[in-house]
């Protein structure tokens, strides 16, 4: 019988429910074109400063940058996607992010950088909150699932094109490599705006099921509402212990490797062998990317608070372990993929209760406030280089890590859990 109904659902044009799935493809397919503009940026730094003797540090401000309106400016671009629709803000976005790129190719001084890092930001962020929030809004019951498959298109997206942006810059210079690759992804980018549109009313209430009810309040909040909510800021305050707690740890890997004289030692894992830091990296890419939809998918099933519960205190977890047995080699590389694979996946379980706890009418606009969160705690990350300069050691950044992320674990079952099933019954 079930599959019947979807069939037909192929069949007829009428019934749309493949259509959410399109919609989805190419929220993912869009994240995957703005990856690099994250993810990819450490290809960079080394040949802007080889080129112009810029400083790192300096090279690096362009990236804070990027961060700051890639995060901030996504509350004003997910309200345009609640009026106007998705189509014109994904359009607006890719053509951005190709200026971007473009600009960072011809760049010749620091200003130019931090111009043209403003507009990418600005640009990824458009397309980044419009495609969650199209993920939210077309998928009520299964909102954790679909928050996670889009977050991971941003996550591992880098990945697919890592190899070939390293041959360019080697062989033709980071600056083809900015023109080539920024031309592309703005291209594909525009093109998919297209195909973006917005479910209605009936369509939404179609999606309703049994796993769906057991999250979803009720109510489509507006965003002065939320704003309003003291739900909103326990989640953000989360939010942000979870980000900075897992950049404090994250961010610096490379330096903690380097401290601890284990960069480049071999370690042979799963019939592969690299240099530690490497194989640490590698993991990155990938366990920060199948997180996000795995554990969105957990959170169907057994609520988005407790899986909050699981997963942030396995982060800690993972953290104090990262810092008693980091030194050995194996450990580093095994430890430190199971940190990211406990982080990575604030990405859908934040955006996922915010869809459920405030609507799917502001869906865009209301995760952008949130996702604002990530900008805050990046701001509190340069904090652990002065704490490790103040101790003289990692310890006391791994240990304020990992209680932070215990922090928001017990308040995800003891704060954020009662509070909502409260909202419930008002």
């Amino acid at each position: 019988m079930a599959l019947d109904k979807e069939i037909q659902s192929v069949i007829y044009p009428t019934k749309r429910a493949p259509f959410r799935w399109v919609q989805l493809f190419l929220g993912i397919l869009c994240m995957v074109m703005v990856a690099n503009m994250q993810y990819g940026w450490t290809l960079f730094v080394n040949p802007m400063n080889e080129k112009f003797g810029w400083s790192k540090a300096a090279i690096q401000l362009a990236f804070t940058i990027f961060v700051l309106t890639e995060t901030w400016l996504v509350p004003v671009e997910g309200y345009i996607v609640d009026k106007l629709g998705p189509k014109p803000v994904i359009m607006v976005g890719g053509i951005l992010v190709g200026i971007a790129w473009a600009l960072n190719g011809y760049a010749d001084t620091l200003f130019k950088l931090y111009f043209a890092q403003t507009i990418g930001g600005i640009g990824a962020g458009a397309v980044y909150g419009t495609c969650v929030g199209q993920a939210l809004k077309w998928f009520p019951d299964r909102r954790g699932l679909a928050a996670g498959l889009t977050a991971a298109g941003f996550g591992m997206g880098s990945a697919l094109t890592i190899i070939p942006i390293s041959a360019i810059i080697k062989s033709s210079g980071y600056q083809s490599a900015f023109l080539y690759f920024g031309v592309i992804q703005g291209v594909i980018v525009f093109l998919c705006s297209f195909g973006f549109s917005t479910p209605n009313k009936e369509e939404v209430e179609k999606q309703k099921t049994n796993i769906e009810s057991k999250n979803y309040l009720g109510k489509n909040f507006k965003p002065t509402e939320v704003l309003l909510s003291p739900i909103f800021w326990v989640m953000y305050l989360m939010f942000v212990l979870m980000a900075a707690g897992g950049l404090m740890a994250v961010a610096q890997l490379a330096p903690i490797a380097k401290d601890l004289k284990i960069a480049d030692i071999p370690v042979s894992l799963i019939g592969i062998t690299l240099p530690a830091l490497t194989f640490a990296l590698s993991i990155d890419r990938v366990l920060n990317g199948i997180t996000r939809p795995f554990f969105g998918w957990v959170s169907d099933h057994i609520g988005r608070e407790n899986t909050m519960f699981i997963a942030f205190a396995i982060e800690g977890i993972g953290i104090l372990l990262l810092n008693k047995y980091g030194s050995n080699p194996i450990f580093f590389v095994v430890l430190s993929g199971l940190v990211f694979f406990a982080w990575g996946e604030i990405y859908s379980l934040f955006p996922a209760t915010c869809g459920d706890t405030f609507g799917s009418r502001y869906a865009a606009t209301n995760a952008g406030m949130l996702y604002t969160a990530k900008g805050t705690a990046a701001l509190l990350v340069p904090f652990s280089s002065l704490l490790t300069q103040a101790t003289g050691s990692w310890h006391a950044v791994f240990v304020t890590a990992a209680v932070m992320n215990f922090i928001a674990s017990f308040m995800a079952i003891t704060i954020l859990k009662p509070m909502r099933k409260n909202l419930v019954k008002i």
